[in-house]
């Protein structure tokens, strides 16, 4: 069986938070607001999840939107944008080839060479539809969302 993706956007600041969730923030790779990464499954990560979840938000992207993800917002080291022709030395063919490698679990994202291993995302359009101060099934934005995180994406991109 193959591993699950999780896509996981920051979307609190650090101002008043302890140091160990500002340390777990900082070993997921997400150190400012509207930043967001690629996590496969594991109970590390999980528990890391658990931790910042005051800050975070997460659920299982689809391969269309990490396609329009990669597209979008994918970097290279060096900060250039992602192509198919950049992926060729990756040993990819294009970014679909890729972006159903990463959702099928086959590959962990941040384990690509000179791929950087996070997003800068802009802030949604149209702002959060509820306070970022409540859990998501609280009526707020915080925590695991499931399948709903493509919509967020798809705004944030």
């Amino acid at each position: 069986m193959a591993e699950k993706t999780i896509f996981v956007v920051r979307i609190r600041g650090g101002v008043d938070a302890q140091k160990t969730v500002e340390a777990t923030l900082t070993m997921l790779r997400m150190e400012r607001n509207n930043y967001a990464t690629i996590l496969k499954e594991s109970p590390s990560y999980t528990g890391m999840l658990r931790k910042a979840k005051d800050y975070v938000t997460w659920g299982e992207p689809s391969v269309e939107i990490v396609k329009l993800l990669l597209e979008t917002r994918g970097k290279l080291t060096g900060d250039e944008k992602m192509t198919d022709e950049s992926l060729k030395g990756l040993g990819y063919e294009s970014i679909e080839k890729l972006a159903n490698a990463i959702v099928a679990g086959e590959v962990e994202f941040s384990q690509l060479n000179d791929v950087k291993p996070f997003f800068r995302m802009h802030p949604p359009k149209k702002g959060f539809k509820r306070t970022v101060k409540r859990p998501y099934k609280d009526h707020g934005e915080l925590g695991y969302r499931g399948d709903a995180i493509n919509e967020l994406i798809k705004r944030m991109c």
